[in-house]
């Protein structure tokens, strides 16, 4: 595996956005160093009552790009649109995903999104876990003493562990198959081997996922 692969691994820094329309928007930033993850910041946007929808969006845009511009994550992690919302809060939660992935591109970082399933799936190992169980499952992965609050902030801190199992597991996938022992083609000179073929774009195909 190329020595800069290895350098990239090495640290991984991830933000979590947990998307609400009328509710907080949860917000976690998680570093990781080798597999041990470490907990910089999180907390949960929340606007009063009175706010315009377009108050809100600029709000949640300027907070994003506040913690971009602090901690500089590898990746930004948002949770996607729940498809059992109604189509008019589903269009609205829409918009508030595109403020937060515009942060992310002015800052040039590369954004990904997980269903909740997903999310869940991924930390607490259930695809319909419960609040409790997801706020129990973070704060044991992160060696918190206490629950993180409120549990929207749970949730963004999930999306982000989530997004780390992600890009940890394709990398361990891409490192086992540029680690398959090459093939010698008949007539090449001994001590030239060539991957093959196949190897080659499936190596290709998962580096750019």
């Amino acid at each position: 595996m190329p020595a800069t692969s290895v350098k990239k691994i090495a640290r991984l820094c991830v933000l979590g956005v947990d998307p609400a329309v009328a509710g907080a928007t949860g917000y976690g930033v998680v570093e990781f160093i080798g597999s041990s993850p470490r907990l910089l910041r999180f907390g949960a946007l929340k606007l009063p009552a009175r706010a315009t929808f377009a108050a809100r969006l600029r709000e949640i845009h300027e907070l994003i790009a506040q913690l971009v511009a602090e901690f500089a994550p590898d990746a930004v992690a948002v949770e996607s649109v729940f498809t059992a919302l109604n189509m008019r809060t589903a269009l609205k939660l829409a918009e508030v995903r595109g403020v937060v992935l515009l942060a992310a591109a002015q800052a040039s970082i590369p954004a990904h999104s997980y269903s909740p399933r997903e999310v869940k799936s991924s930390v607490a190992g259930y695809g319909a876990a419960s609040k409790q169980q997801m706020q129990q499952m973070v704060s044991s992965a992160l060696g918190l003493t206490e629950y993180p609050e409120p549990a929207d902030a749970a949730d963004a801190l999930a999306v982000a562990l989530c997004h780390a199992h992600s890009f940890r597991a394709r990398e361990r996938l891409l490192a086992s198959i540029t680690a398959i022992p090459t093939r010698v083609r008949p007539g090449s000179p001994l001590g030239a081997p060539k991957t093959s073929l196949r190897n080659q774009t499936r190596a290709a195909r998962i580096s750019g996922l």
